[in-house]
């Protein structure tokens, strides 16, 4: 029975990896599509505002890149030099994602301060916005997407890329507001101002990326909802013990790491204490994927409660 769970379990972690590391190869080529489509509208309309935009996408495709070499790496299995597996790939990737965020913002401001310099006219605008219009309902699409997959697999990378791209997204609409505006108006002043919200938008998203990513390897623990739902599959299973204290937990990519000290009866044998322990494993497993246990057993006059307390309770 224990087997065929394994097996089971083996073949959805098999599963999922195919599905994370399909999305973040797609999100390369379809970031190099959409790059193609801004490089497209910037050429046609010399708009320093439509320049900006594809800027921002010359990051999507080299954050896609790195998030999905991050991928691979995170889902090796646990080696002598990293026994706790390779979880937290995917954090770095996410930080440098942040950093390119800001270096393109840095970028659109300098090509801001050259165009105030030299002011030229939009040429063929439409065509432009048209074709920069496509490219963004591409983008909004696959952004949903990620973010979608990202978070029901708990891929850090994942919905860090998406999250990006939604920000693309914004951008780029804000972009065709303003510049239809700058079109109908004549107002040519409209473009690099635009440009100049552009970058401030994307300064904020990428300092947003890179803190919840440092955040992430900072081994940040659970949410006070999964923390409550922890508490209570443990309780739920945990027949036989006396009380659970000192419970921890940390995010680590996708794995999420649960350690407890179980207080037992001091005359309770090994291995009577042993199927408590694998039983409240068993049902964290079945709750929480890609969880690692590690349960500490501690005789009675180890215990943080006043004795007689009931109900296996959390000290």
């Amino acid at each position: 029975m224990a087997e065929a769970e394994n097996t089971v379990a083996i073949a959805a972690k098999a599963a999922a990896k195919r599905k994370i590391a399909n999305l973040a190869f797609w999100s390369i080529i379809i970031a190099v599509i959409v790059l193609g489509l801004k490089i497209a509208a910037w050429y046609v309309t010399g708009s320093v505002a439509l320049y900006s935009d594809a800027l921002e996408s010359i990051v999507n495709v080299i954050a896609s890149a790195a998030a999905f070499w991050a991928i691979q790496i995170s889902y090796r299995p646990a080696d002598q030099d990293h026994p706790f597996g390779h979880h937290k790939a995917e954090y770095f990737s996410a930080v440098l994602e942040g950093v390119l965020i800001v270096l393109a913002a840095l970028l659109i401001l300098n090509e801001v301060w050259r165009s105030w310099q030299a002011p030229a006219p939009l040429e063929q605008p439409w065509k432009g916005l048209a074709v920069n219009g496509v490219a963004t309902v591409i983008n909004a699409f696959w952004a949903w997407t990620l973010i979608r997959a990202g978070r029901a697999e708990k891929s850090p990378a994942l919905v860090a890329d998406g999250n990006h791209i939604m920000t693309d997204v914004v951008t780029s609409v804000g972009v065709f507001g303003g510049l239809v505006g700058a079109i109908l108006t004549g107002w040519q002043i409209l473009d690099p101002a635009l440009a100049v919200l552009v970058a401030l938008n994307i300064l904020w998203q990428g300092w947003h990326v890179i803190g919840s990513s440092m955040n992430g390897l900072m081994d940040r623990a659970v949410d006070t909802k999964e923390n409550m739902r922890i508490r209570d599959v443990i309780s739920a299973n945990c027949k036989g013990a006396l009380e659970v204290h000192d419970l921890k937990t940390r995010i680590a990519g996708r794995a999420t790491f649960i350690e407890f000290h179980l207080v037992v009866d001091a005359d309770m044998s090994v291995g009577a204490s042993h199927v408590i322990c694998d039983r409240i494993e068993d049902a964290l497993k079945a709750e929480i994927p890609s969880v690692r246990v590690t349960i500490h057993v501690e005789p009675d006059d180890e215990a943080k409660l006043p004795k007689g307390t009931t109900a296996v309770p959390f000290a």
